[in-house]
């Protein structure tokens, strides 16, 4: 039974778990696992996984409208059928920077998705935000960074949250209805000793969660920024949550075992695992990305 609690739901062991998202068509949560080059499906109905491997580090996958998906590897945006695993090449973005990976995305009311990049290397700022809309791949404009993490949109699409990790600061920006980014501002500090700021959601209160990396717990914040609650887990690095289930009230978490010692994992067993918690809200219904 579904508890306030996280539990592992599915033993993947990810190095890097990322990008969870429920897609309502398959009743299956959908997730990647970056640095083991595989994608992941878990079907709570029936308690069982399956996954995919992929050519190259992949951040994030999101469905899409011809019923296939979008998946951020690290050559480009690639369109990937789950039936035959193959991928095919639809946008390479930053083809000029080969140090450079995808991190994580989410798709906007319009269809647009909207993605980040980051140096593989976790040093040079040399981190974008993009935004993919009906063939048309544009950088945001905003300012680049080492690691970039999300974004999310309010529910009301107007306001894009995107997350600086190694600055630990989460920042939300306005958005016109075309997409043009507008004023900035700090939304949310994360203190020294709780861990690094990684994948934000937004649940259908427009709170926001984030993953904490490093700070064995994630966290809501209230849209004014501030901190309304923290759920721990048995494990370190919490990566992002997705919310899924027919009535959007279960709570997905990726997690990795990325950065633990042989010490830590024997700590930690179940890191890298996909846990299940109640969050006591639920989410948003996703959109179906149109690239």
């Amino acid at each position: 039974m579904l508890t306030a609690d996280p539990q592992s739901v599915l033993s993947v062991g990810a190095t890097l778990g990322e990008g969870p998202v429920w897609v309502a068509r398959d009743a299956a949560l959908w997730f990647v696992d970056i640095k083991g080059h595989r994608i992941h499906r878990y079907d709570p109905a029936l308690d069982v996984g399956r996954s995919w491997g992929t050519p190259g580090q992949v951040g994030w996958i999101l469905p899409t409208d011809d019923g296939l998906f979008a998946v951020g590897l690290q050559s480009g945006v690639h369109s990937f059928d789950p039936a035959t695993a193959s991928f095919t090449l639809r946008h390479a973005p930053e083809a000029h920077l080969p140090g450079n990976r995808q991190n994580d995305a989410c798709v906007a009311p319009d269809g647009a998705i909207w993605f980040g990049s980051m140096d593989d290397a976790e040093e040079a700022q040399s981190g974008h935000f993009y935004r993919l809309h009906e063939g048309a791949c544009i950088e945001s404009g905003l300012p680049a960074v080492s690691i970039t993490n999300g974004p999310a949109l309010s529910p009301d699409g107007r306001i894009l949250y995107h997350t600086d990790t190694l600055d630990k600061r989460i920042w939300r920006t306005a958005l016109a209805p075309d997409g043009t980014v507008g004023n900035t501002s700090l939304f949310a500090r994360i203190e020294d000793g709780a861990g690094y700021p990684d994948g934000p959601t937004i649940d259908a209160e427009g709170c926001l969660w984030t993953g904490l990396f490093g700070g064995w717990a994630v966290r809501r914040y209230d849209p004014t920024g501030t901190l309304m609650r923290e759920v721990r887990f048995p494990v370190a690095n919490i990566t992002k949550i997705a919310f899924g289930g027919d009535d959007l009230t279960t709570a997905y978490a990726t997690t990795a075992r990325k950065g633990l010692d042989m010490t830590a994992l024997a700590q930690q067993p179940l890191a890298g695992d996909l846990f299940a918690f109640d969050p006591g809200v639920a989410g948003l219904p996703g959109h179906v990305a149109t690239i």
